[in-house]
């Protein structure tokens, strides 16, 4: 087989994966409190990654990372998985999975406004365009239906639906400046974040309650396919493609599939207003992605 067509099958199962994810979070997050929910999940990531990392052989590359390495992935940690879900769960929490992920995809073009002071980079002006038209797709989806109407959704679960993307946007560029192997920064990020998650369902008390077997097995799930094995899969497609623009932009199927899900499986209706708005971030997106033509 082909290393372009093995590419195509990772980006494949790569937005199966994530496309299936809101569902996952709404099943969840009806059997089980947030807090709970994303410890086991970090946990099952954790583990998945440790047999990544072993059947990968790259135990001495774990071995060599230094005291600063071991500080930047305890920030990072922090940030990702533990501040920066709990702030998208409580979103889902408060919105229809098929608001809430949306909301959610505006970080690419936030990314662009924080490489200033982060990576020292210029904004361009189409930057800003990609912005608005992003912003103006952030209030379609908002809307649930009505877009000419007072808002419907929860406007506390839009501010952290949208302030989620922010977490990660900072993440993501933290990440970008750490070289070290994919999978040992993910690895020990997860193993920081168990560790918070743990110590805060210590402190507050999660302990004495006993989630259902739904809520645990969807947890779960999205530890192995969202949080970690899934983003290898990924890294591996664009490894693996001859040019990474066709393969990088199929990721953004996966907001489109999901709909798919939360209707048939969790029966949520699917808003008009939701596809509509969806379109206009990934125009912002791709916007903000387009590379200037060569003079």
């Amino acid at each position: 087989m082909s290393p372009t067509r093995k590419s195509y099958i990772y980006a494949g199962l790569a937005i199966f994966f994530w496309s299936t994810v809101p569902t996952a979070f709404k099943i969840s997050l009806g059997e089980m409190d947030i807090l709970s929910m994303l410890t086991i999940a970090t946990l099952s990531s954790t583990a998945a990654l440790t047999i990544a990392l072993f059947s990968g052989r790259k135990t001495v590359q774990l071995m060599k990372t230094t005291g600063r390495e071991l500080l930047k992935s305890a920030i990072l940690g922090l940030i990702n998985p533990f501040i920066y879900y709990l702030i998208l769960l409580r979103a889902y929490q408060l919105l229809p999975a098929q608001v809430a992920q949306p909301l959610n995809m505006i970080w690419p073009v936030i990314i662009v406004f924080l490489s200033v002071p982060i990576l020292r980079q210029k904004i361009a002006g189409r930057s800003y365009l990609a912005l608005l038209i992003s912003f103006v797709g952030v209030y379609i989806i908002a809307s649930q239906g009505k877009p000419f109407t007072a808002s419907h959704s929860d406007l506390k679960g839009v501010f952290l639906a949208t302030g989620s993307s922010l977490f990660w946007a900072v993440y993501f560029l933290m990440n970008v400046k750490d070289k070290r192997d994919e999978t040992v920064k993910l690895l020990l990020n997860f193993i920081f974040g168990s560790i918070y998650l743990i110590a805060a369902m210590i402190i507050t008390g999660n302990f004495h309650s006993v989630p259902g077997l739904k809520g645990v097995a969807a947890s779960v799930y999205i530890g192995i396919f969202e949080m970690g094995i899934t983003f290898l899969f990924w890294l591996r497609a664009l490894q693996m493609a001859t040019t990474t623009d066709k393969v990088s932009n199929l990721v953004y199927l996966a907001p489109f599939l999901s709909l798919v899900f939360v209707h048939f499986i969790i029966h949520e209706p699917v808003y008009y207003t939701t596809p509509a708005g969806l379109l206009l971030i990934i125009i912002g997106i791709l916007i903000q992605n387009r590379k200037p033509a060569a003079t």
